[in-house]
């Protein structure tokens, strides 16, 4: 199970360097004024959601239910783990919705707002880890 525990955690990092990553490209996305730089941003965003997070994120899951299977544990901490966890799954989706409204010309937010977007990653992750370290409840 160690094995496991290894991969979930490798691509639990991949998935989080995508959830990092991408709001901070939007944020340039969203200044850029040239065709040939939104062109680039276009490019770059959906090379990182479908070819790094988004299969970072399903190995994690799959991982992260393997680990479940096979340790069988349970408690308070392990229910917040997965609330956090099925937040960042809308989190991602919601990242995709974005990466969809660039591609077709419909951003309606300022740099501003994907700021602060970019910060709600940070969060959860210290919750998670937390939760996972620590086990309060």
């Amino acid at each position: 199970m160690l094995w496991i525990k290894a991969l979930h955690i490798a691509f639990m990092v991949t998935w989080f360097a995508g959830l990092f990553y991408l709001p901070r490209l939007f944020v340039y996305h969203a200044m850029t004024t040239d065709e040939a730089g939104i062109e680039r941003f276009k490019v770059m965003e959906r090379k990182l959601f479908y070819g790094i997070m988004t299969p970072g994120a399903l190995l994690t899951i799959v991982f992260g239910v393997w680990l479940w299977l096979g340790y069988g544990f349970g408690g308070g901490w392990l229910h917040a783990k997965l609330a956090l966890v099925a937040l960042l799954v809308i989190y991602h989706a919601y990242c995709g919705k974005l990466l969809i409204d660039f591609k077709h010309g419909r951003n309606t937010h300022g740099h501003v707002f994907y700021r602060w977007l970019n910060e709600m990653p940070v969060l959860v992750l210290l919750a998670v880890v937390i939760l996972v370290v620590v086990k309060p409840f």
